[in-house]
């Protein structure tokens, strides 16, 4: 198996970026009260958050086993916090329309 604990990492660490931002405008613009965005952004950005904790496990794990187990457990949460992200852009989208 390719080792992509290292992506991930840089993807998560980007994308837990973009969903503090949303976050962050939510709240400047006091609309986070009518939508359901922010519970998302926020959800995506717990995901993102434990995607970067167990990919940087991976990487300094010198066990093979356990580095196989944290970068899956990594690539789970990454996909599971990129759908969250997916969820708010449709909300956005759907408000918009």
């Amino acid at each position: 198996m390719e080792k992509k604990s290292g992506h991930i990492l840089n993807a998560s660490s980007n994308l837990l970026g973009f969903s503090l931002l949303i976050i962050t405008s939510l709240k400047i613009t006091k609309i986070s009260g009518n939508t359901h965005l922010d519970e998302f952004a926020g959800v995506a950005c717990i995901f993102f958050a434990c995607s970067c904790f167990f990919s940087f496990l991976a990487i300094r794990s010198k066990d093979e086993k356990r580095e196989t187990k944290f970068e899956t457990i990594a690539d789970y949460l990454f996909l599971f916090a990129l759908f969250c992200i997916v969820l708010a852009v449709i909300i956005v989208t759907v408000r918009i329309i």
